[in-house]
């Protein structure tokens, strides 16, 4: 997975940013025009039921206060009702920026028209915010790149490329209302539909429409319930040998199912099961040999992104930016700037997590 170039992409990524903190008369981090910098920042998180967000709030609010600036970190427990709420009261409260997570990415348009109003920039935060022309910019991860690495293991874990098969997939997406989700698959697909075309993989269930196979709020449960229903209705006599999940929360529902009807045990190996995030209880299920995958992205460097775009915005400057053209949000090109996902499995999860930092060996054992 090109460790060494991602690594220097990342140090290249901070002085770059790092310079962009300059404004456009050449005044330095720490001067603002209208008194912004160090003012309040508005940080409005989806759910904390995901332990990636609470990372994510976290690490934003330390790097926006190691900054000088004051922070408001709320969680919108997956209601889109209490979302708005939370980002009117930042709104009332004098927030200079807002960086949001939405839940779902078409409903904040009222809400941001309060802010655009009151002359407040905005950044999306890994989900892109669509419908309003109200959206500054745009941290992420090359998130159809996510959905490659994740079709491109199962291809290779299978030797599809090898010629063999014919075997039995499923497929899982993301939730509708988050415009990752749609990324995340057709990444995936544009590597497994050829194998759908030629019949080396095969969906029993007959389900591959992305409206078919999509899991409302990300929801393991539901995921869970999907999955009981495929096992009892096309696999009594079949076995499942991939599964397509976008997400290691999904993942954990799958395997949960899987389980319950005896894979796992002798005799029924468990399918190669992908995911996302690299959620502490998917890596250590990784190294049980339950989940076969994920994809981490570090988002200790995402939440430097948003500060740096949001810094770089209040001081006069202009952020950093490295796509201007995937990221439509049906009312405008939102800048982007996307970050690289890495694919990690059992066999390279010491070296990316734990040599990376984002996990210690004795939390993972």
């Amino acid at each position: 997975m090109r460790k060494l170039s991602t690594a220097l992409a990342a140090a290249g990524l901070a002085l770059s940013l790092a310079a962009c903190g300059q404004s456009a008369n050449g005044v330095g981090d720490g001067a603002s025009k209208d008194g912004a910098k160090g003012g309040l920042v508005g940080i409005a998180m989806p759910t904390k039921s995901s332990e990636r967000w609470i990372n994510d709030g976290n690490n934003m609010v330390k790097e926006f206060q190691s900054k000088g600036y004051k922070t408001d970190l709320q969680y919108g427990d997956n209601v889109v009702e209490n979302q708005v709420s939370q980002i009117e009261n930042m709104i009332t409260k004098g927030a200079k920026l807002l960086v949001v997570a939405a839940i779902d990415g078409s409903s904040l348009s009222d809400v941001l028209q309060k802010a655009a109003d009151a002359h407040i920039p905005v950044i999306s935060y890994d989900r892109l915010i669509r419908g309003t022309k109200n959206v500054d910019y745009y941290a992420t991860f090359d998130n159809f790149k996510v959905g490659v690495l994740q079709g491109t293991y199962i291809a290779d874990k299978l030797g599809l490329k090898d010629g063999k098969g014919p075997f039995n997939v499923e497929l899982f997406a993301g939730s509708p209302d988050d415009n990752n989700a749609q990324f995340f698959f057709n990444g995936a697909m544009s590597v497994l539909k050829p194998y759908l075309d030629s019949k080396k993989l095969v969906v029993q269930s007959g389900q591959t429409a992305f409206n078919q196979v999509a899991t409302l709020r990300w929801d393991g449960g539901v995921a869970q319930s999907r999955m009981d229903n495929l096992l009892s209705k096309s696999y009594t006599s079949a076995h499942v040998d991939a599964v397509l999940s976008p997400y290691d929360g999904i993942s954990i529902g799958i395997l949960s199912s899987l389980k319950g009807v005896g894979y796992g045990s002798a005799g029924k190996a468990l399918p190669i099961v992908t995911g996302q995030d690299a959620e502490l209880a998917s890596v250590k299920s990784i190294i049980a040999g339950e989940q076969t995958q994920t994809v981490y992205k570090d988002t200790r460097e995402l939440a430097k992104v948003a500060v740096q775009m949001g810094d770089a915005v209040l001081t006069g400057g202009k952020p950093e930016t490295n796509d201007t053209t995937q990221y439509d949000n049906g009312a405008k090109v939102v800048p982007a700037y996307l970050l690289q996902p890495v694919s990690v499995d059992k066999d390279n999860y010491a070296k990316v997590l734990v040599d990376g930092g984002q996990y210690t060996a004795d939390q993972l054992k």
